[in-house]
């Protein structure tokens, strides 16, 4: 892995751990006004810890789409890059002033508008879905690792074919 990740960092409809529930369109006014290169990429939301830079942030229907790259020069984000390529990291988290809110029915906060000022790397993601999409090329190292050892390993010999059962027959009385 160089570094680059993608995946979402908001759902749209899903309500969070907090009970806020993100629409779609929400971040659209904070991404014409600031790019990606207006949103920090931060560890665990803090400050001193920047560990990369956003290549794209996007909206679809499913949520906020993001494409990031670690800068593998910042020890922090070296760790976080061995982290994620075995799966043992894999939260996003956003960072954001809400602009425009509204309770809805079940008692949860409809956001409208954000402006959404930075994105981490977490454990826990306050919203449980908010994930990075597992490294391209294939499974997490530990998953290769266990592949690579079967490969190694003697084949078994393959198991007898199948033969009717002998049937004896009893031993005459005397």
């Amino acid at each position: 892995m160089d570094g680059h990740f993608t995946g979402y960092a908001s759902l749209f409809g899903v309500p969070d751990l907090g009970r806020d529930v993100v629409v779609r369109g929400a971040f659209a006014g904070s991404l014409a006004r600031r790019g990606p290169a207006g949103v920090r990429l931060l560890w665990q939301h803090d400050p001193a810890e920047p560990i990369g830079r956003w290549l794209a942030l996007r909206e679809d229907a499913r949520g906020l789409l993001v494409e990031g790259r670690l800068n593998l020069a910042v020890q922090r984000a070296r760790e976080v890059d061995a982290l994620m390529r075995e799966g043992g990291l894999d939260g996003l988290s956003i960072g954001f002033r809400t602009l425009s809110a509204a309770p809805d029915r079940a008692g949860y906060r409809r956001l409208s508008a954000v402006d959404l000022w930075e994105i981490s790397l977490v454990t826990f993601p306050l919203q449980p879905g908010a994930r990075t999409a597992p490294p391209a090329g294939g499974a997490p190292l530990a998953a290769e690792i266990r592949a690579f050892a079967r490969r190694l390993a003697p084949r078994r010999a393959p198991p007898p074919a199948h033969r009717p059962a002998i049937r004896l027959r009893p031993a005459a009385r005397a």
